[in-house]
């Protein structure tokens, strides 16, 4: 398995991203169902496969605004993480790899810089 050296930037953008995502995770498993208030449904006795969903109030505005500004920031690194010039000195066929690497960087590193 090849090894990276990569740019301190890239390794702090990429934590901040595995947080920024965490976090919208966490916010999403808060949030009502619905943006917008919505009575709740379910599917016909007879449908294949039977669903339903309780009445949602909505998203309070506080977590709407925190949605946004996470989505936004997972956007920013996401573009940053993917066009940053680190990349360049790679063969567009070992690009993926290494940006893999990138991405799991904190599983691959040593026991002794883990602690």
């Amino acid at each position: 398995m090849a090894t990276y050296e990569f740019p301190p930037m890239l390794i702090d953008a990429q934590n901040e991203l595995d947080q920024v995502r965490a976090d919208l995770r966490a916010l999403f498993e808060k949030v009502p169902w619905s943006v917008e208030p919505m009575d709740g449904w379910e599917t016909h006795e007879n449908a294949w496969r039977p669903a339903s969903r309780p009445a949602s109030p909505g998203w309070d505005p506080e977590d709407a605004a925190e949605i946004d500004r996470l989505r936004a920031r997972e956007l920013e690194l996401a573009e940053l993480l993917v066009c940053h010039q680190y990349w360049m000195k790679f063969a567009p066929g070992d690009v993926q790899a290494a940006r893999d690497a990138l991405k799991h960087h904190r599983e691959q590193e040593p026991a002794s810089m883990a602690s």
